[in-house]
């Protein structure tokens, strides 16, 4: 017996199918995009300080997201106003950290390694959320989320231990890289549970609009304190525009990008592909800077990315907000 598919069903089918499509595109350019942040910064590091490069991505960032603030805010919604700056101010400071720390990090470590190492952000945040979030501490008695945060944790440390320290015949990352790497991924990890409440209440245009403005505005007295602020007046045009691209790519399209994938695909599958990210991060640093992982950082790479998974698999609310790398 024939059944004819009705208009009305068949034109839902070709949206569903149009909207799989866009979010499966942008995940996967967020996936190519977030894996080249610490190439990007690796390069820089030879022409900016960490604080004049921070500075200045965080206000490229800010002026490329402002027509779309100023388009989201024509069409209603949420006011910017000092009730959504005093929201905003307090997920900044440990994102001012985080982002001068990894940039400092990368004198110590490859940006290979350091992009396998960010995925230990996913334990960090899930360990955060069950600490500030009563609701999610049911999260705690799975097994996935338990091994998960053992073998992260231990992955993580194997995955810094074991590179070999550039200034010396040490074999080891000497120990002031260890705690900045760390640092920087915790205060990544703190910085995504803290932007939870104003990501909901805001939006994530809105929200990342008013973190790119204070941040730029916190890192500003500290580039003037211990950077240098004339730096692109003496890096060249090439650096320039290296760090112009970095800032609108990396972290105004991507902070997009991966909000149209959550919309269209979900937050899990969005989540586990950007496990993807080390390995292209990984294949291009070797291609462009010659960077190799030892046989012990590869096994402790494998560790590392089998708890994200499993930790991911628990979904905590908070965990699934922090992925992108802003």
């Amino acid at each position: 017996m024939n059944y004819k598919t009705s208009p009305a069903r068949s034109d839902a089918a070709s949206l569903r199918s149009a909207n799989l499509s866009k979010g499966y595109s942008a995940v996967f350019a967020t996936v190519f995009i977030w894996s080249v942040p610490s190439l990007f910064m690796f390069y820089l590091n030879r022409y900016y300080d960490p604080w004049a490069q921070n500075f200045y991505r965080y206000s490229v960032a800010c002026i490329a997201i402002a027509p779309l603030l100023l388009y989201q805010i024509r069409r209603g919604g949420p006011r910017i106003d000092m009730h959504a700056v005093k929201l905003c101010l307090l997920p900044c400071l440990p994102n001012v950290v985080h982002q001068v720390t990894q940039v400092m990090a990368l004198f110590y470590i490859g940006p290979g390694v350091y992009t396998i190492f960010t995925r230990a952000s996913v334990i960090f945040t899930a360990l955060l959320a069950l600490a500030f979030f009563p609701e999610e501490r049911v999260v705690i008695r799975q097994w996935q989320f338990q091994i998960g945060t053992l073998l992260g944790l231990i992955g993580a440390f194997g995955v810094i231990w074991f590179q070999a320290n550039a200034n010396s015949h040490d074999q080891h990352v000497a120990l002031p890289g260890l705690f900045i790497a760390f640092t920087a991924t915790f205060c990544w990890a703190l910085y995504g549970v803290l932007i939870k409440r104003p990501s909901a209440e805001l939006g994530s245009i809105r929200s990342f609009g008013v973190v790119s403005f204070i941040t730029s505005a916190l890192l500003f007295p500290l580039t003037l304190a211990f950077g240098k602020i004339g730096t692109p007046f003496q890096a060249g045009v090439q650096a320039n525009l290296v760090l112009i691209i970095s800032a609108v790519i990396c972290i105004t399209l991507a902070h997009v990008l991966y909000y149209v994938a959550i919309r269209e695909i979900g937050v899990a599958l969005s989540q586990s592909l950007q496990l993807l990210c080390p390995a292209i991060a990984m294949a291009l640093s070797a291609w462009l800077y010659g960077e190799r992982l030892t046989h012990a950082q590869l096994w402790s790479a494998g560790i590392l990315l089998i708890g994200a998974f499993l930790a991911m698999r628990t979904k905590p609310i908070a965990t699934a907000e922090t992925a992108e790398n802003i």
